[in-house]
């Protein structure tokens, strides 16, 4: 009763060869009824996170349950897909991930996401105190525009193939890093991605829970 913080992770788990748009069945009654229960007993300000796929799916469903809680307080996880791509970049570089900021994930949790690194930047390279594009540090479009996008659209998948179940310990991470930049803010300057409602912006349809990228301060 009157909690603050709902993280939505309870759903049928993916399996090898299942994509997530396999799961709608199986998991849309749990969040419809999860959503009632948010409207009738959760804090009207409560924050909710939903990680069950297909995730964005489950976060339209649980907010229309839900009326009385406000529709920026419902989101789903993409920085899982960020977290992903942020690596792939520091590998590439043979940095820290901590040093690649601005990578954007545009759509859904699925393999028909967008991984963006156009506004995306690299600091201290090529030294302490510099900042460089991170199209312009890789120099290869060749990799960022192909397998890039490839490995970071269908990690999931390769994460079920080699451990025969989904993401655990990244997912987890994933769910802190969303968390903390939700309730504490992102750091100025910088930017997440996060699924979150649409308003209109970039031409998505208002009402359409779609991945973006966002900035976050006094819990909003």
């Amino acid at each position: 009763k009157d909690i603050d913080v709902c993280l939505m992770v309870g759903a049928m788990p993916r399996k090898e060869g299942m994509e997530r748009k396999d799961l709608l069945m199986a998991n849309a009654g749990i969040f419809k009824v999860q959503g009632k229960a948010l409207n009738d007993f959760a804090s009207r300000d409560v924050k909710v996170l939903v990680v069950g796929n297909p995730a964005n799916t489950n976060c339209l469903l649980a907010m229309q349950a839900a009326p009385e809680i406000p529709r920026h307080n419902f989101t789903c996880l993409t920085r899982l897909d960020m977290n992903r791509a942020v690596s792939q970049i520091s590998q590439r570089l043979g940095t820290s991930v901590d040093k690649v900021k601005n990578v954007i994930i545009w759509g859904n949790h699925s393999n028909t996401q967008y991984p963006d690194v156009n506004h995306g930047v690299v600091v201290d390279l090529p030294t302490h105190g510099v900042s460089t594009a991170l199209r312009a540090a890789v120099n290869d479009d060749a990799w960022l525009n192909g397998e890039f996008i490839k490995t970071v659209q269908n990690r999931g998948a390769a994460v079920i193939k080699a451990r025969k179940a989904s993401s655990a310990g990244s997912a987890a991470k994933a769910i802190c890093d969303h968390m903390h930049d939700w309730l504490l803010g992102t750091a100025p300057g910088e930017y997440v991605s996060m699924g979150v409602v649409s308003d209109g912006s970039y031409g998505i349809p208002e009402g359409l829970v779609y991945s973006f990228p966002v900035t976050c301060f006094s819990g909003r």
